[in-house]
């Protein structure tokens, strides 16, 4: 090959292999190199498993909302369908659905739970967001007046199936001839849907828009509306111009300002990682120059034999620089390899360590999300390997310049 014939690369290959008499050297070497190779696995899959769970909530967050609302800057949104159809006619609205959002307390015997009602109107909802995808039991369109959609494990708190009943309170109140007392009604499980995000799941009941309208007393009014656009993204410039549009009587909010918070928190969350992690790789050089300095004291006589014998401090620099870059590359390599085949089987993987131990890794009542999804970027991958071998690389450099600086006189006196 083309740099076979360079004493550079011949010599600086030959210091990776050690002799006997060097073997703790070879060790350190090959221990370095482990060490980059983990520390970029690492990295690599942390940063899989963050833009993993950034998808997941972002698309289970999506599954039961829509990606723009529509509310009134002070109390219920009067007049609605006229906003409606204003807001169809803006360029990128796709479908608009009217919607009621009021706490509520469901119970059945002597179970009952807090709960987020939401009024719908089931033929509008399919195209305003992915609920009618999440049904597992009975179907979104089927909702009987008087029907209630439950999530899974709500069903499973209050412990009922398709056909129960429940019984629905609110905090809006009637009078009787016993006194004021407050609303209830009893609603029969249409439908049971899993969004596979706890915090939903566990607090999330639908009903229809007028059943809603009637047990609240809404009269024509309702909470807000919701909107759709082609994609999550198109949601912005939608909002923006719907602002714009209806002016200040009333509130805009898109996706990712109704959920804010979650998504600050784990961007924060990601890089705060990356920073850790990149720890790992900074240890690893230090190591590297560490290891570099031995072989740099090991092998003073020969590098003084090399100078007396022509060779430039260039070259005796490109020869440690060469020898360190390889364990950099070796290392960056087999840890992007790790990194992608861990991040792409992580699944499998914690199902058969939690199959082992018999322990639960992630659980849905603690977490969003009761799995761990991996998505491996590669603007991810290309920074972390860059970032790798730049440290790496850099590290070379102060331990090829003390080789470079040895005298050949000085290292030869005592030969």
């Amino acid at each position: 090959m083309w740099w076979g014939e360079r004493y550079e690369w011949v010599i600086g290959l030959r210091y990776l292999r050690a002799k006997r008499s060097e073997f703790f050297i070879s060790v350190t070497t090959f221990l370095t190199m482990g060490g980059v190779a983990l520390g970029v696995a690492a990295l690599i899959t942390v940063l899989a498993v963050m833009t993993g769970f950034h998808e997941e909530l972002q698309r289970q967050i999506l599954g039961v909302t829509s990606y723009v609302t529509v509310r009134a800057s002070m109390g219920n949104l009067e007049g609605y369908p006229k906003v409606m159809e204003e807001t169809r006619q803006v360029a990128g609205v796709t479908a608009v659905a009217p919607y009621i959002a009021n706490q509520a307390m469901i119970s059945v015997g002597n179970r009952s739970l807090g709960v987020m009602l939401r009024g719908i109107v089931p033929e509008l909802e399919d195209k305003v967001s992915a609920l009618s995808k999440n049904i597992k039991e009975g179907k979104l369109q089927n909702t009987p007046e008087y029907g209630i959609i439950l999530g899974k494990r709500l069903a499973k708190h209050l412990y009922v199936e398709v056909g129960d009943s429940v019984t629905v309170t609110v905090a809006v109140t009637s009078v009787t001839a016993v006194g004021t007392l407050p609303r209830m009604k009893r609603f029969v499980v249409s439908a049971i849907f899993d969004t596979g995000m706890y915090e939903y799941d566990h607090s999330l009941a639908y009903v229809r828009l007028e059943d809603a309208q009637r047990l609240l007393r809404m009269e024509e009014g309702v909470t807000g509306i919701e909107v759709m656009t082609a994609t999550p993204d198109a949601a912005f410039p939608v909002g923006k111009s719907l602002k714009e549009k209806l002016g200040r009587g009333y509130w805009v909010q898109d996706w990712m300002e109704m959920n804010r918070n979650f998504f600050r928190a784990l961007q924060m969350e990601k890089a705060v990682m990356f920073v850790i992690l990149l720890l790992v790789v900074l240890v690893a050089a230090f190591n590297i120059i560490s290891s570099l300095i031995m072989v740099v004291m090991e092998k003073g006589r020969e590098i003084a034999i090399l100078k007396t014998m022509g060779a430039q401090p260039s070259g005796i620099m490109t020869i440690f620089i060469i020898n360190g870059g390889v364990i950099g590359v070796v290392g960056t390599s087999i840890g992007t390899i790790l990194g992608l085949v861990l991040s792409w089987n992580l699944e499998r993987t914690l199902r058969a360590i939690e199959q082992i131990f018999n322990i639960q890794i992630i659980s849905g009542e603690v977490h969003f999300i009761d799995h761990v999804p991996a998505t491996v970027l590669t603007s991810d991958v290309l920074w972390v390997t860059g970032l790798s071998l730049t440290i790496t690389l850099l590290a070379t450099l102060y331990p090829a310049w003390r080789a470079a600086k040895i005298d050949p006189v000085e290292a030869l006196r005592y030969e």
